[in-house]
């Protein structure tokens, strides 16, 4: 699917914050909101790249997709569960949202990395990642040199998330020192976890990127709060997604809404916004197509701002009010004997 075009051209919203030689640095940031093609992962990867060049040609430094662009956010969908039952063709449905999610590493994560690496942009992916039968709901991170960085994984699915996706640990809230900024990633629901969000903003995070399936209008008053909170900037992605984009009946239900649905209705509004530490709102937020949508951020703006409040510097009371982060790996099964070498019996 292309980009919605407007008269000449795609969709982009911008703000021109203004710059001269002494200014700190500025970085052009995007945002994109589009669907997934769902169930065709290479064709989802070709879609990627569509975007990522026309955001590289309007000279973005740093691009964030959607959370579950690659792998697709099942939206609508129960996979045939109810208590203690799960129906043949629920499974069928998991089996191949199963096989459109990647593996990290894999090959598509390489061919992220080569994007990236091809248009010369930061870039923050959302995916569906498989590991052996479990799925986990992340957000992989990727330099201009083509390198990858790491990734995050969704501490605690929503709501009938937690029938598809695994829950991650401690060990995968990274932040990335990198010339254009320090990175890092929150997704959807997430953000409503201020322990969470503490954590965030203790390892020093300036480009707060926020990929989101929620489109609800209440969602822009959270990412304006994170921004203020935090005293960072936030990137909040989301999908534009309408029936059509989506596997037709009977292969792939909207339960209790399919019949009210046409190939043209949204299901997914998007909302993608872009905000400053200041809470003002730098692009966005878009409710009427997939987009472009981008902003210079002002990284001098931190400063700014963080004198009058920095929630984990001079505005905290760590002898009252402190946090622990168990930022180490968990594992259901540790073998003792793998850093061992044997000889077999005697």
């Amino acid at each position: 699917m292309e980009l919605v075009p407007a008269a000449h051209g795609p969709v982009i919203e911008e703000v021109d914050m203004g710059a001269d030689s002494f200014a700190p640095t500025v970085v052009r940031a995007t945002v994109v909101q589009a669907s997934t093609v769902f169930y065709d992962t290479p064709a989802t990867l070709d879609k990627a790249e569509r975007l990522l060049a026309e955001a590289a040609g309007y000279g973005a430094q740093l691009v964030v997709f959607p959370e579950a662009f690659v792998g697709g956010y099942p939206r609508g969908t129960n996979f045939g569960v109810t208590m203690a039952s799960r129906t043949a063709k629920g499974k069928e449905d998991f089996r191949k949202y199963h096989a459109s999610a990647i593996d990290v590493p894999g090959p598509e994560v390489d061919r992220l990395a080569a994007m990236a690496g091809k248009y010369k942009v930061y870039l923050v992916m959302g995916v569906i990642e498989r590991d052996g039968y479990t799925l986990y709901c992340t957000v992989l991170f990727f330099d201009s040199q083509g390198c990858y960085l790491g990734k995050h994984r969704k501490l605690v699915p929503t709501a009938m998330e937690r029938i598809i996706w695994g829950f991650g640990d401690g060990s995968t809230t990274p932040i990335f020192e990198t010339p254009i900024g320090k990175l890092g990633a929150v997704i959807c629901w997430e953000n409503r976890m201020p322990l969470l969000r503490t954590a965030m903003y203790a390892k020093g995070i300036q480009i707060y990127c926020a990929p989101t399936a929620d489109s609800s209008k209440i969602w822009q008053a959270s990412m304006t709060h994170i921004a203020l909170e935090g005293g960072c900037f936030v990137l909040s992605a989301n999908q534009f997604c309408r029936r059509k984009d989506y596997p037709p009946p009977p292969e792939y239900v909207f339960s209790s809404t399919e019949e009210d649905l046409t190939p043209d209705s949204v299901v997914c509004a998007g909302g993608s916004v872009i905000i400053s530490p200041s809470g003002t709102v730098l692009a966005g937020p878009n409710y009427d197509e997939e987009a472009l949508i981008s902003a210079d951020l002002d990284l001098g703006e931190i400063a700014r701002e963080k004198f009058g409040f920095d929630v984990v510097g001079h505005y905290s009371r760590p002898e009252v009010l402190s946090l622990i982060v168990r930022d180490h790996p968990t594992r259901p099964v540790t073998f003792t004997s793998t850093s061992e070498k044997t000889d077999g019996p005697p």
